[in-house]
């Protein structure tokens, strides 16, 4: 670095990346600012330089001094050790040493007595929240969210029908023939954790693992026009239970609000999605397994006119970008659930599903939203004949969603002539819609006189108006 260039990052002051220092007299005080850098991408700490810019200059004996403080503090006081650079830069006020950290690769850095710290502004700060401690071993691959216990479920919340028809499955023997408790043998499977299922056994065989994990749901959402509404949707769901259970209410989802095109295929032949189904397979699975289940929130699926877009929590893990999943490079966020999951879901791993939805799918954007902490999957719609989907076929999906309602609403109507005593539930599963669907049809065929509610929600009954 030239005299020039020190004194325009001088001008700027001290930031997130550079941090100017008088000097050094301590190992630990020079370990923390080590860490802090190596934790939270990279900087220059600036030696021999005053808070206000000036520079104050060091001579040859401080410059060797300052080098053994480096050496101690980078190889014995941060673990792991570190392998920053010194620069000596001559000023009219003496010489100025600039040492540079590289990000680290296997975070978290800590200091020597167990302390995280990391960059806030052009200070540092101690990391103390668990959550943040949790997502710095994350990125280091030292701790799996998947795998940690979930403290207020037991192995009685395991399904255990389940979990025996999955092992018969998969290793063609009964479960009976290894010879283990089932306790060991869902240890041995990193199914459990201190004798607790942890968040991968719930999610692939708990029973209700909603109720434990009430955050790891999806919420389904589809809306008349191009952007996202409140309270103005078509269709809308929370789906719940395992991971094999969210796929298929979410596949029944897309499926009952995506168009279907018949192609090539004879006028009495079922459609195909216009979007074709492994596509949107892939894209699901890989936001079931690879999600951040260290964020407490769900995935959401939402579906407008002219797009889909799946949003998982998380942004894509280390130093992964956009482009490199679009070549099949993957980062494997959560093994355990990986792991059984290529048995249970269409999961292929190795990044190949993102090339296979690709090539079969080009008009897919994947958005890397890190100050939103999620992870955004576009893929944009075609009209029944082929078409991006635009203005015009707005109104073409909102002609299609009138009819459906319309339908749906003669399906209450017939099933209530039939059985006036029927539940919002028992219209679902009559009319295959979801309960949500219900509660809307109905208000609105109650607003048009079409149908009245006698008696209370509990222990009353529908009456038709026009049926005796």
């Amino acid at each position: 670095m030239t005299p020039k260039q020190l004194a325009a990052i001088l001008a700027r002051g001290e930031d997130s990346h550079h941090q100017f220092k008088r000097d050094f007299s301590n190992t630990e005080s020079m370990a923390a600012e080590l860490a802090a850098f190596a934790n939270m991408g990279g900087g220059m700490l600036l030696v021999g330089i005053c808070d206000d810019g000036t520079a104050a200059g060091l001579t040859v004996g401080d410059i060797g001094r300052l080098n053994q403080i480096l050496s101690n503090a980078a190889s014995q006081h941060v673990k792991p050790p570190l392998n920053p650079l010194s620069t000596n830069v001559q000023t009219e006020h003496g010489l100025v040493m600039l040492i540079e950290v590289q990000e680290g690769l296997n975070k978290p850095y800590v200091d020597s007595n167990g302390r995280i710290w990391v960059k806030a502004g052009a200070d540092k700060r101690q990391v103390t929240a668990r959550e943040e401690m949790q997502r710095m071993f994350q990125q280091s691959g030292l701790l799996h969210a998947d795998e940690q216990a979930v403290s207020s479920a037991s192995l009685d919340h395991i399904d255990h029908a389940a979990f025996t028809q999955y092992f018969e499955r998969r290793y063609q023997k009964p479960l009976a023939a290894t010879g283990l408790a089932l306790p060991q043998l869902l240890q041995n499977l990193n199914l459990t954790r201190n004798d607790k299922p942890n968040l991968a056994g719930m999610m692939l065989f708990g029973s209700a693992p909603h109720i434990y994990l009430p955050a790891f749901t999806i919420k389904a959402a589809a809306f008349p026009g191009t952007v996202l509404h409140s309270h103005q949707y078509l269709d809308s769901e929370t789906i719940e239970g395992t991971l094999a259970q969210q796929y298929q209410h979410c596949m029944a989802f897309l499926g009952r609000n995506l168009h279907h095109v018949q192609g090539d295929r004879g006028f009495n032949s079922p459609g195909q999605l216009e979007i074709p189904h492994q596509v949107l397979e892939e894209i699901l699975v890989n936001a079931l397994v690879h999600r951040d289940y260290l964020i407490n929130a769900p995935i959401r699926l939402l579906i407008y006119t002219d797009r889909v877009e799946i949003i998982s929590p998380g942004h894509l893990p280390n130093h992964l970008d956009t482009n490199q999943i679009r070549f099949g490079l993957s980062n494997l966020r959560n093994p355990a659930l990986a792991s059984h999951a290529f048995h249970i879901l269409p999961y292929h791993g190795m990044g190949s599903g993102i090339l296979r939805a690709l090539a079969d799918w080009p008009r897919i954007e994947f958005i890397d939203d890190r100050q939103g902490n999620q992870f955004r999957v576009v893929l944009h719609r075609t009209t029944p004949t082929g078409g991006v989907n635009g203005g015009a076929s707005n109104k073409t999906s909102e002609k299609t969603s009138e009819k459906t309602s319309e339908k749906t609403s003669e399906k209450i109507l017939t099933a209530v002539r039939k059985n006036p005593t029927l539940t919002i539930a028992e219209l679902a599963k009559i009319t295959g819609v979801t309960t949500r669907s219900i509660e809307r049809a109905l208000t609105k065929l109650q607003q048009e006189t079409r149908l009245i509610r006698v008696g209370h929600d509990k222990g009353g009954h529908w009456k038709v108006p026009d049926s005796k």
